[in-house]
């Protein structure tokens, strides 16, 4: 049973894709927004390489189709930010500002906290772009002398925690415009808050899209800055 795991060649594709559906089924029948698909779906997957003992690195092998589709999947958010040019124009200034200020304090978080608990320059590069896709997150982690491979868990439990987080958070807070919603989801939360962020409104979700790209530029280009620091 183990080597037929280890040698399918898309047994992990087929499991990662059923497990997925798992969660989408759980969330649409309860409408609890903590039945997040990836997140049950890393539940799953993660409990089945446990109980059976599967080699990581032959579902890796298995599932390598799935990464190849994180950029173009990133790219399709241009979508809906092109039926909101006329929305992004007029809060350009606006858009731009608070998205360095979230990428930066992103950053700066990571930063205080690996200070505070003394964690090595190499934590410290794995968790810094946790806050951006996972395309751009590993080539970030790698660069700098992180772990991508735990770069991935950390962006993913990132996604899910805003995804469930930020809604809530924009309501306590009574922020009900949908550019600054939309812009809160897309900085804090990448891919997994756009998508949230779609499920809320057209607007949300384009200003999502487009702070996700932006927080992935400033995070390339100013990463490198705040590596030396730690």
């Amino acid at each position: 049973m183990l080597n037929f795991l280890n040698e399918s060649a898309y047994f992990g594709l087929a499991l990662s894709l059923a497990a997925y559906f798992l969660g989408w089924i759980l969330q649409k029948k309860t409408k609890i927004d903590a039945f997040n698909p990836l997140l049950i779906s890393m539940i799953v997957v993660a409990a089945f390489l446990a109980l059976t003992g599967m080699d990581i690195g032959a579902y890796q092998r298995q599932t390598s189709v799935l990464s190849y589709l994180l950029t173009p999947a990133t790219v399709c958010l241009a979508v809906p930010l092109y039926k909101q040019l006329g929305v992004l124009k007029k809060n350009a200034a606006a858009v731009l500002v608070s998205v360095a200020a979230g990428a930066v304090s992103a950053m700066a978080s990571v930063l205080a906290v690996c200070f505070a608990f003394g964690a090595s320059h190499e934590i410290f590069a794995t968790l810094l772009p946790k806050s951006v896709t996972t395309a751009i997150g590993m080539g970030v982690a790698e660069e700098l002398g992180g772990i991508a491979d735990i770069t991935v868990a950390v962006i993913c439990i990132t996604g899910v925690m805003g995804a469930l987080v930020a809604k809530p958070l924009c309501r306590l807070l009574r922020v009900t415009h949908p550019v600054a919603v939309g812009l809160a989801f897309g900085v804090s939360s990448h891919s997994l808050g756009t998508a949230k962020a779609l499920e809320i409104g057209e607007i949300e979700g384009a200003m999502s899209g487009l702070a996700l790209v932006i927080t992935g530029i400033f995070t390339v280009a100013l990463s490198p800055l705040f590596a030396m620091i730690l």
